[in-house]
């Protein structure tokens, strides 16, 4: 792995599998894969962040990183003016076009390379307050997947890490546990904001974006994730990413949502 921090921001040049320890900062922050998956796990659950997304994880969190594939990690931190526009919890946000360029432009090699020149104080701050307009007007991506706190999700969702092909209904894994599809389908709901379905389903988008980040083709990738088909298993990946397996696989995701850059 190769590091370069500084006081704002930071870029890890990561192989797939690279990971970091545990940590916390007193200071908000965005991640960004400029190549590569990232995802960002935290006590509330785990942010899967593709090249077209950024990640945003407030001051205090817990938490570590985990790099799928070859991965461009770019670090911006937020003073708490900024910070407290954002969400206080960990989000996903769509990368419009301006946004990435702002954010590789403040995590570039003028931070720490004494041969290219860098920004001063006030330009960083002006492109600071424009990435933060940015995200502000982007949609919330559900690339984050809540982290159950009830112990019976919990023992379901080890059975899900473990088996993301399983195919098991809720009724099924409740008689596991000692549980009702009625109890466990209540506590999806109140506990993680969504059905049981929908939560699987996520789980096993981000167990694609990892497979396909190893070179996974996308009818492997599909059966190994518990779709039947690979029309069914494009569906749902691109209705959650944004673009599909293909395209993503190949390196070029879809362009931003008109509304993730606005007008000002």
């Amino acid at each position: 792995m190769t590091s370069h921090l500084w006081p704002s921001g930071g870029r890890h040049l990561w192989p797939s599998g690279g990971a970091s320890a545990a940590q916390t900062h007193e200071q908000g922050h965005l991640v960004y894969a400029a190549s590569g998956i990232l995802a960002v796990h935290t006590e509330r659950g785990t942010s899967i962040v593709p090249a077209n997304r950024v990640a945003w994880t407030p001051a205090e969190f817990i938490h570590d990183h985990r790099a799928h594939g070859d991965t461009d990690m770019r670090i911006v931190f937020l003073a708490p003016s900024l910070a407290r526009l954002l969400p206080e919890r960990p989000a996903v946000f769509l990368t419009s076009a301006l946004a990435r360029e702002v954010l590789l432009a403040l995590t570039g090699p003028g931070n720490y390379d004494d041969a290219t020149p860098g920004y001063s104080r006030p330009a960083r701050s002006r492109l600071l307050r424009v990435l933060v307009d940015e995200l502000r007007e982007a949609h919330e991506q559900p690339l984050h997947l809540p982290e159950p706190r009830d112990d019976r999700l919990r023992a379901i969702a080890r059975m899900l890490y473990e088996t993301p092909a399983g195919n098991a209904t809720l009724a099924e894994l409740g008689k596991m546990i000692g549980a009702s599809p009625r109890t466990l389908s209540r506590l999806f709901r109140t506990e993680l904001g969504m059905t049981f379905y929908e939560w699987r389903t996520q789980l096993r988008v981000y167990h694609a974006l990892v497979l396909l980040a190893d070179g996974r083709d996308t009818t492997r990738t599909a059966h190994a994730c518990g779709w039947a088909n690979p029309s069914s298993f494009i569906a749902a990946f691109t209705a959650i990413v944004g673009t599909t397996p293909g395209r993503y696989r190949a390196g070029h995701p879809a362009p931003p949502s008109p509304g993730a850059t606005s007008a000002r």
